[in-house]
């Protein structure tokens, strides 16, 4: 009896744990980083139904209740009996929660950025996505739909940089054009002198397929940034599209910039 009571504790307090963990996230805001904003409130709810779920059988530990069949005389077989202690059971469903909870920085490090396409061009990512969406365009129209800052410079998101470098129209009508966008700052994975990659995480659903959105940003020697790796920043400069052997790729050639505070979102659904 002990050892049911017991084994039935420990599933609740594991129980209250992982749904604590969602419910924490989500209150915390740190949910941002791993889900889009549909999913959530499905993840909320959860946590709270794990909590509920886990509170109730903790106050029902001592009930006993029948296990729907007919047992002989000398039959004692226990549903409930685990393969490993209840206590090591429970370790090894709240010990990694809690150490991953405590130990992740909420963001991918460079080398695994690296993996899911930092340094790919547009080419590699293989969309034509802005000539199959939009009508057709005149430089009048892209000039009125974004407005310059109080430098001169039109405020232009990061993905639409990225993607005109897929679309031939888009790509002469914005050859040139004085931009300002924003975005993470991480130095060249070749180690170019004064070439970096500007990019954003572009999120589906979650964090497992995101990837990043990246353009290359040149600075000239004298306005070498002095910041961290995955600093955000806001850059001004002249967009170009140069074909440097793997097809027209977004490069900034960087006026100036300045670091900038991370927007609350980590996806595309801010418009700059």
């Amino acid at each position: 009896m002990k050892n049911r009571v017991l084994s039935r504790a420990l599933r609740s307090i594991a129980l209250i744990s992982w749904g604590g963990v969602l419910v924490y996230f989500y209150t915390s805001n740190r949910l941002v980083k791993y889900l889009a904003p549909d999913f959530r409130l499905i993840a909320f709810a959860g946590g709270l139904g794990l909590i509920v779920m886990g509170l109730f059988t903790l106050l029902t530990a001592r009930e006993v209740a029948s296990c729907g069949h007919d047992h002989g005389p000398e039959d004692e077989h226990d549903h409930e009996t685990l393969d490993v202690h209840p206590l090591a059971a429970f370790l090894i469903m709240v010990v990694p929660l809690f150490l991953g909870v405590a130990w992740t920085k909420d963001q991918y490090s460079i080398a695994a950025l690296s993996r899911k396409g930092l340094n790919d061009s547009p080419s590699d990512a293989g969309s034509l996505f802005l000539s199959s969406v939009l009508p057709p365009l005149t430089k009048e129209i892209i000039e009125k739909q974004h407005p310059p800052d109080e430098n001169g410079y039109r405020k232009f998101p990061l993905m639409e940089l990225f993607f005109s470098s897929a679309d031939p129209e888009m790509r002469e009508l914005v050859e040139g054009m004085s931009v300002v966008t924003e975005g993470r700052l991480v130095a060249d994975a070749d180690g170019k002198p004064g070439e970096y990659r500007l990019y954003r995480l572009f999120i589906t659903c979650c964090a497992a397929d995101s990837r990043p959105i990246p353009i290359i940003a040149r600075f000239k020697p004298e306005a070498l940034p002095q910041v961290e790796n995955n600093t955000w920043m806001t850059l001004s400069g002249t967009i170009t599209f140069p074909d440097e052997g793997e097809g027209p790729q977004p490069v900034l050639v960087v006026d100036f910039g300045e670091a900038t505070e991370a927007p609350f979102e980590e996806s595309f659904m801010r418009g700059f």
